[in-house]
């Protein structure tokens, strides 16, 4: 019985080898697939050398120091959409079409939409045919392509799958199957009729590096300012100018327009570099469709979080700024008493400068207090309140708490009764209304 055993197993054990070395190898065979579909060159497919001149890629330069690679694309003749935090801290970009070893320099931008991470750079020296985009949402399953170009300019095309829709840190995208690597994040997506969907680029999502496609939509809609005159890629990341700044001092006011009502405010003198930084954004539609997503009773409403505009239901918000921050400005004599207006950030432990978010604000509302409270915040935060300050906190309210240690860089000058209102919504656990309220737009007052 013994033997028959042995018999048995020296029969099934090269089997099992055999069995086992066969998975091995489709196993192996199934993980390079993905690869070779991927680098496969698309010889059958024609009018792909039509577009490859309008495909650039680049480098953007700050001064002679090098700062990012990669692509963007002809959408109108002189002008080239990439992604905005590619050039963000640049002061010059050097570009060259996938059809000539020419480079060319460009150092101006038509306008930019910081929310969904796009900017139209603007070209001088020379001009392509543009890719035509993609109206409407494209259907999920779509076939996907990009082109790339070998050293000898040979074509490429290298083919995905759109997978889906979905909201990324604050912006709607496409999901798409294609491998996106760094140097050719900004490259143009295109369907099976070859216009854009968008522009690609890869991030960690869910613990895994993902591709995505900024939609043509978002272009589309920046292309409606291509006729404003171009600014420098420096104002991007420099204070305002002299000659700017003198005309926002100018500015009497600004109107918040939310789905309850208006609120109009007026930007201080006294904090410069918040006011203009505020108009900025105004001037960029940057509020428009933001979420008042944080809501206080004792304390007010915020609102001016990247991550808003296209935020879902459950969603966690509040995180997301311009993509900089702003150094702390304490002015004397500026605290917060009902109808002022902050800068948002993050505590002490991990802001020890105590620099300010790039785009977020509260208005306060705010509550009244006592005698007693205001000594008990004396004594913990370490700071002495004023006469004006005593009084005004024990008659007409606000948030004492925070003086001394957040910037105020406005106030409420007519439409505190909507601020009222709001404050006085059903939110979650997390501050944020139940029922969304938007700020529609804001308007500047000449």
């Amino acid at each position: 019985m013994t033997d028959m055993r042995i018999f048995v197993l020296l029969i099934l054990f090269p089997m099992i080898l055999f069995s086992c070395k066969n998975k091995e190898k489709r196993e192996e065979k199934t993980d390079e697939e993905p690869q070779k579909q991927e680098a496969e060159i698309q010889t059958e497919e024609t009018g792909w050398e039509n577009i490859m001149p309008a495909v650039v890629t680049f480098d953007s330069f700050d001064g002679n120091r090098i700062l990012e690679s990669g692509q963007g694309v002809f959408v109108a003749q002189d002008i080239i959409v990439t992604r905005y935090t590619m050039v963000s801290q640049a002061d010059n970009v050097i570009f060259s079409p996938m059809d000539t070893d020419e480079k060319y320099t460009c150092n101006q931008f038509i306008a930019v939409d910081r929310i969904n991470d796009i900017i139209l750079l603007k070209t001088e020296n020379v001009k392509r045919n543009p890719v035509e985009l993609f109206s409407g949402t494209a259907p999920n399953t779509a076939k996907t392509m990009y082109i790339s170009a070998t050293p000898g300019k040979t074509l490429q095309l290298f083919t995905g799958q759109l997978l889906n829709q979905t909201t990324v840190q604050g912006s709607k995208l496409y999901r798409i199957s294609n491998r996106i690597r760094n140097n050719t994040f900004g490259t143009p997506v295109f369907v099976s009729n070859k216009k854009a969907i968008g522009i690609a680029f890869a991030d960690v999502v869910s613990y895994e590096l993902q591709s995505f496609a900024i939609p043509s939509e978002y272009i589309s809609r920046l292309l409606e300012k291509q006729n404003e005159p171009a600014k420098s890629l420096e104002s991007l990341r420099s204070a305002a100018s002299e000659a700017v700044s003198a005309e926002n001092r100018k500015i009497k006011g600004l109107v918040l327009e939310t789905e309850m009502g208006n609120i109009t405010i007026r930007l201080f003198n006294e904090t410069p570099e918040y006011r203009d930084n505020f108009i900025k954004l105004v001037k960029e539609n940057y509020y428009d469709s933001l979420l008042i997503h944080r809501v206080i009773s004792s304390f007010g409403i915020q609102t001016g979080a990247a991550d808003t505009r296209y935020a879902e239901e459950g969603d966690m918000v509040g995180w997301k700024g311009p993509g900089y921050t702003l150094p702390a400005h304490i002015v004397p004599g500026l605290f917060h008493k009902r109808g002022m207006i902050g800068s948002p950030r993050k505590p002490d432990t991990q802001n020890q400068r105590r620099r300010a978010d790039g785009s977020q604000f509260y208005i306060v509302t705010g509550r009244k207090y006592f005698d007693k409270e205001l000594d008990d915040i004396e004594e913990e935060n370490d700071y002495k309140f004023t006469a004006e300050q005593r009084q005004a906190y024990k008659t007409i309210g606000g948030a004492p708490h925070l003086d001394g240690t957040y910037t105020i860089f406005g106030e409420v000058i007519s439409g505190m009764e909507v601020a009222d209102r709001i404050v006085q919504v059903e939110t979650d656990r997390q501050w944020r209304p139940i029922e969304d309220i938007r700020l529609k737009k804001v308007r500047i007052l000449k």
